[in-house]
């Protein structure tokens, strides 16, 4: 780090404090610091301790003439190899989120074409509120990195995830954007290199570096974290290669602005951006687990058998209604629009590893084919899974939690949704462009972080659904569990069921199912049934609770009913006790 330039932007908060710490580290490292302060931190620490600390300038203001007539806060912005926000407050991140530019920090953030970290530190409830999360989640999708809190005692008395964390950890995470320890620093080769820290690296140098040391990493990292969230206030895009590669990425990445260039493309220039610290999958897929073609070895005769796939079986696979006949006359959820969510994601290592979970998509795929058959228009948005697809449903097949999330996206509004699906909570932060191998005896180390909060997206979009649905696979204390998710998610209803078990023998995987229903009002447990009575009890009491389906419009002759205007009480397709809600 000799030479390179920090801007560190210390916000209000009791955790103001660290940030000395911080500074001493950084310029024991051999960076140089320059400091802001914003009118909040000035609250906790004072201007005169950042200069001692830093022996720098200490800026205050937008409004300083002698610096503003040079446009100081342009300069600022330009002149660091990185802008770190340590600490960042609810206040700061929202106003990051909300693009505004009220002081000095927050109009050099918006000006700066540098890397930035932010560092939140907040009471637990003020991170856990949807309006944080949903400001985290709309930063996630474009391109600071922020350093998921730690968990712990607050100064408020509170215990949980807020507090900052400690600053040899904030060190290390502004090593790894920085590009680590140079080959002077460092002989020791041997060393497992953590993915997309090469790309990383290349986003902090200046043109001459780049055309003098290319980036022969063969993929794009978009982000970096320890295990932590990120987004981004504005656009990154730092100088480009030439002759780097990188894997093909996704045309359409979810939560992005349509302007954003299309990374690989000869318009597109290397961008931090991604959701929680974003990173692209690669451009390969490994073979499903359940093929039992991609067995190639000796399997242990005590391991369970490969699950046949669902292309061998026929539709009958998964579908206990394959013997009965379609419903002719119209069904309680007749008029509406049902969408689902269903089965795992695949979250990609390399072109051959991915991390996934056990979920087999059956509860979710039982749950479109009994709405179908009560009459809604289905969607059912998949992950990857061994099932056909139930009749009268339309099928998006997607693979990582960032396909899933941009698929809901496309496919709102709709009068119900129900999330069923086994979103990984986690991804790796880059994805190797080759295999990664073994090398030596130390095992590759996997950087993780947060993916796309669907759930709490949903209940925060414009077009929520009038009943949104979602489910909570716990293992221990499900009740109190699912309680807290559906209060902290924005759901109406949370459907709980216990996934502890061995495999094989778990609920995911399993033909049955024991659910409990927690709503507003209480909470409401079913008994063990399979799947698809399970699903058509769940199916039920949503019609029950959507209420009567919407009357169909009547050309050509008088209405017997008062006509949908303007001036009417309820608008098409919406129960009136919807509307009251």
């Amino acid at each position: 780090m000799n030479n390179k330039r920090i801007l560190l932007i210390v916000g209000g908060g009791i955790a103001a404090y660290k940030a000395c710490e911080l500074i001493r580290l950084l310029r024991g490292a051999g960076a140089t610091v320059t400091c802001v302060l914003t009118e909040g931190g000035a609250k906790f620490i004072t201007a005169l301790t950042l200069a001692a600390l830093s022996e720098n300038q200490v800026h205050t203001t937008l409004w300083d003439l002698k610096n503003e007539v040079e446009m100081g806060h342009i300069r600022l912005s330009r002149e660091a190899d990185l802008v770190v926000v340590c600490p960042a407050s609810a206040d700061l991140l929202a106003k990051m989120a909300g693009g505004m530019a009220d002081d000095l920090a927050t109009t050099l953030l918006l000006a700066t074409d540098k890397p930035v970290v932010a560092v939140p530190a907040m009471n637990v409830r003020m991170w856990e509120h949807p309006a944080t999360r949903r400001n985290v989640s709309w930063l996630a999708d474009n391109g600071v990195i922020v350093m998921e809190p730690d968990e712990g005692p607050m100064a408020c008395g509170e215990y949980g995830p807020g507090r900052l964390p400690e600053p040899p950890a904030i060190l290390g995470l502004i090593r790894a954007v920085l590009g680590g320890a140079t080959a002077e620093e460092d002989d020791d080769d041997d060393l497992p290199q953590l993915p997309g820290l090469e790309a990383i690296s290349s986003m902090a140098q200046t043109d001459e570096d780049a055309g003098a040391n290319g980036n022969s990493s063969g993929f794009v990292a978009e982000g970096f974290g320890l295990g932590g969230l990120s987004g981004s206030l504005i656009k990154r895009k730092p100088p480009a290669e030439e002759g780097s590669e990188g894997t093909v990425a996704d045309p359409n990445p979810p939560f992005l602005p349509d302007e954003v260039p299309i990374p690989g493309t000869a318009a597109a220039m290397p961008m931090l951006a991604g959701g929680l610290v974003l990173a692209r999958k690669g451009a390969a897929r490994s073979a499903p687990p359940t093929d039992p073609d991609a067995i190639n070895h000796t399997v242990s005769s005590s391991a369970l058998p490969p699950e046949m796939l669902a292309e061998m079986l026929g539709e009958a696979a998964n579908d206990p209604y394959a013997a009965e006949p379609w419903p002719t006359t119209p069904g309680p959820l007749t008029g509406r629009h049902v969408l689902v969510t269903a089965g795992p994601t695949h979250e990609a290592i390399d072109p051959v590893r991915y991390l996934a979970n056990r979920s087999s998509g059956k509860q979710g795929y039982a749950i479109a084919a009994a709405a179908a058959r009560a009459g809604a228009k289905v969607t059912l948005v998949s992950g990857p899974v061994a099932l056909a697809t139930p009749r009268g449903v339309e099928r998006i097949d997607t693979e990582s939690a960032r396909d899933m999330a941009a698929a809901v996206k496309d496919h709102l509004p709709a009068d119900v949704a129900i999330m069923v699906a086994a979103v990984a909570d986690w991804r790796t932060v880059s994805v190797a462009g080759k295999k990664m191998k073994k090398r030596g005896s130390a095992p590759p180390a996997l950087m993780l972080t947060e993916n796309p909060d669907i759930l709490a997206t949903v209940a925060g979009s414009p077009d929520r659904p009038l009943l949104l649905v979602g489910f909570a696979a716990e293992t221990d204390d499900v009740l109190a569990n699912a309680t807290e998710k559906r209060r902290r998610k924005g759901a109406d209803w949370i459907i709980a069921n216990d996934v502890s078990g061995a495999p094989g023998k778990s609920v995911m995987g399993g033909d049955a199912n024991v659910v409990h229903i927690v709503s507003e009002t209480g909470v409401e447990s079913l008994p063990e049934m399979a799947k698809h009575l399970v699903a058509e009890a769940i199916v039920a009491r949503i019609a029950t609770a959507l209420g009567p389906p919407p009357a169909p419009v009547v050309d050509d002759f008088e209405p017997a009913i008062e006509p949908v205007g303007e001036n009417s009480e309820n608008t098409p397709g919406t129960p009136a006790e919807a509307q009251q809600s």
